[in-house]
């Protein structure tokens, strides 16, 4: 497998300037000493059911977290953010697709205490740009967070959808 150019790049939390680095690039330091450092990657080999609690606040119906787990692994691109130091994820994002012309991205969470900081805007950049090859990338979203999406460079466009809740709870 070819080395990930996303993969281990460090962020600090609360930072106002761009400084990135890679994991074997030197020390980071972040400008505010009190944050939290952020760990992106695609690398999901060692996540496990328990690294992803706590996600899909005011759904509602939750996935189990192996269903969570198994979307993870079903999917053609993941990238997640995991506080450093800790397997536990904070920020997920994952992406579908033909790996041909076409994606589309079902799921991007970043939990509660996390939101704010710019790790969602983060890993949907870091996802959109593994996809620079594709013809179109498309997400549905509630009315609620379409300028959060258009901030980040998406456009709006007419879609449907159907949403089977039950499926959620094992109930076929």
């Amino acid at each position: 497998m070819a080395a990930d150019p996303f993969n281990a790049v460090i962020v600090a939390i609360g930072e106002v300037s761009a400084t990135k680095g890679h994991a074997d690039s030197g020390r980071l330091t972040p400008l505010c000493q009190d944050a939290p450092v952020i760990l992106y990657s695609t690398d999901i080999s060692i996540l496990a059911e328990k690294d992803l609690c706590g996600f899909f606040v005011g759904w509602p119906s939750s996935p189990t977290p192996a269903q969570h787990l198994a979307v993870l692994r079903g999917s053609y691109r993941v990238v997640i953010a995991r506080e450093a130091g800790s397997h536990h994820v904070v920020g997920f994002v994952n992406m579908i697709s033909d790996g041909v012309l076409t994606a589309f991205i079902p799921w991007l969470e970043v939990l509660p205490d996390y939101q704010g900081k710019g790790i969602g805007s983060e890993l949907l950049r870091r996802v959109l740009a593994a996809a620079e090859h594709l013809y179109s990338v498309d997400l549905t979203c509630d009315e609620t967070l379409r300028p959060y999406y258009e901030g980040l460079g998406m456009q709006a466009v007419t879609g449907m959808a159907v949403r089977r809740w039950h499926v959620l709870n094992g109930d076929s």
